[in-house]
């Protein structure tokens, strides 16, 4: 074949670009989380101005958050809204993966660069994955509404008090609280699986947010007694740090945000 017809053969073919390998993922064991733990508290007591700043911002955002529940006189919707509130910490623990990335390389940390990367964010798959994590939050919400009309909708309560005795001393308060909770553990475990692994491999790699996912997912099925604990672990942490006034989120988020970068980096080759 002569070179103007290999030329003419090649006129209008598609260039195809070579496919992004799905990245390896590791089995974890109980041990990988004890060290991840403690390299959460290594990192935080190493960057505790960062770590006070990002807790700081979750514990205002959930402050707010009750607040302006109490304020629409929406008190139905502060417990779920608590129980679902660790659920965006992925998100918010952006910058504190960033810190992490920074200490376990040796770069230095300044103010400037980091919060650089947090809004550059905006313009790179991470934005996705954040659409994705409210809407499943909004899907969560929807839930609530509904489930409290279908069971609770001939009952009236205005108080906080009233909400609780209602769900506390009746037969369909005691149906609206199984019931929830089963389809709050479903959507918390989609959700938890979808992204415990997503946000720290985005911030790190050219990646898109389909292929994180599926990468989060596999990490949990790889290690789900394992996964699955730390998940149960994260939950209760965060709501355990509600307590004093949201205050104990300023310890608890970045201890847990840096320990979960380092299970990624065990959890990802």
């Amino acid at each position: 074949m002569s070179d103007t017809d290999k030329n003419e053969n090649t006129v209008g073919a598609v260039v195809r670009e070579p496919l992004t390998p799905m990245p390896t993922v590791n089995a974890l064991s109980f041990d990988d989380l004890k060290d991840c733990l403690r390299s959460g508290i290594s990192d935080f007591r190493s960057a505790t101005i960062f770590g006070l700043f990002f807790g700081g911002v979750f514990a205002v955002g959930g402050i707010f958050i009750i607040q302006s529940l109490l304020v629409w006189k929406k008190i139905w919707m502060i417990y779920p809204v608590m129980i679902s509130f660790p659920l965006i910490g992925p998100f918010a623990a952006v910058g504190l993966y960033e810190v992490s990335r920074r200490l376990q390389a040796g770069q230095p940390l300044a103010w400037n660069e980091i919060l650089s990367v947090i809004w550059n964010q905006a313009s790179r798959e991470l934005r996705w994955m954040a659409f994705v994590m409210l809407f499943v939050f909004w899907i969560w919400m929807y839930q609530v509404r509904l489930l409290i009309a279908l069971i609770l909708g001939q009952m009236t309560f205005s108080t906080w008090g009233e909400f609780f005795q209602i769900i506390a001393t009746t037969p369909q308060g005691w149906t609206f609280v199984i019931v929830g909770h089963v389809v709050g553990a479903f959507l918390a475990l989609f959700l938890f699986s979808i992204t415990v692994i997503s946000f720290p491999i985005l911030l790190e790699r050219d990646l898109d947010f389909i292929t994180a996912m599926i990468t989060s997912v596999s990490a949990v099925f790889k290690s789900p007694v394992v996964m699955l604990s730390w998940g149960v672990f994260v939950t209760l942490s965060v709501m355990v740090s509600f307590i004093p006034a949201f205050l104990g989120l300023l310890v608890v988020l970045p201890v847990l945000g840096h320990a979960t970068w380092h299970i990624y980096k065990k959890a990802v080759v």
